[in-house]
């Protein structure tokens, strides 16, 4: 029991501070370099830790934790604030529709899904993770950050996983500010090819944002005419959210 009770330690160390070396680990439980080097590679060979892209030096949180959050959510308030608005917009638009939380500025985490009636549709799992910059439901959220977190994000390389990308960081900022203003971020295959989305912050009392609201479809039909129409219906589904969580 000793060696799970250090493994869990050094698992939220690594969630605490990554990413994180295992000098810095090893400093911070005053253990030797080789058992935390040990627990490491143990924890990464079932997938709840994983090397740092950029640096594989470092340690950060694997897709296992992340699979796993979305069940802990499931009794949270937001999860049940969220259920009933999310159905209904489902079947306003008959398309998918999915909540995501944010991972700090790490990624975004799927919570809950509700599918449509297309046999072609959109589709991802509870637990897949996109990021930030990318997707519609990740910069929904980005718009309501304070600059000084949009600043970190973009000081790093931002990856581009189609031409139509956002990898320009002035180019992002201006994005974000129309999102503001929009209510709203959308993403016309900026991150998976043919897949599209409108995505609207569920923000806190204090303005802070929780989580997405998005509807989902194939680029096949999206329609830029309908956007206005689609963006007020994800906007307002989001504003039902903040307000049925907060009993309002």
């Amino acid at each position: 029991m000793k060696s799970v009770t250090r493994s869990l330690r050094i698992l939220e160390a690594v969630a605490h501070h990554q990413p994180v070396t295992v000098g810095e680990l090893t400093k911070l439980f005053g253990l030797p370099k080789s058992t935390v080097q040990r627990t490491l590679v143990s924890l990464n060979e079932a997938g709840w830790l994983r090397a740092n892209r950029q640096d594989t030096t470092r340690w950060e949180i694997g897709a296992r934790v992340l699979a796993v959050r979305p069940a802990a959510l499931q009794g949270s308030s937001l999860f049940a604030a969220a259920r009933e608005p999310m159905i209904r917009l489902r079947d306003a638009l008959n398309e998918t529709i999915h909540l995501s939380v944010p991972d700090a500025l790490q990624c975004m985490v799927v919570v809950d899904r509700v599918d449509c009636a297309h046999a072609v549709r959109t589709y991802y799992a509870i637990g897949d993770t996109s990021p930030l910059h990318a997707t519609a439901t990740g910069r929904a959220i980005l718009a309501h950050l304070p600059p000084a977190d949009v600043d970190e994000l973009v000081a790093h390389r931002l990856e581009r996983y189609s031409d139509a990308t956002t990898v320009d960081p002035a180019e992002l900022r201006a994005e974000l500010k129309r999102v503001r203003t929009d209510g709203y971020a959308v993403n016309r295959n900026q991150y998976r090819p043919d897949v599209c989305a409108i995505a609207a912050p569920v923000l806190d009392e204090d303005g802070t944002p929780l989580a997405s609201v998005a509807v989902s479809m194939p680029d096949s039909r999206y329609d830029a005419d309908r956007l206005p129409e689609w963006g007020r219906l994800v906007a307002d589904t989001a504003s039902g959210i903040s307000d049925r969580r907060l009993g309002a």
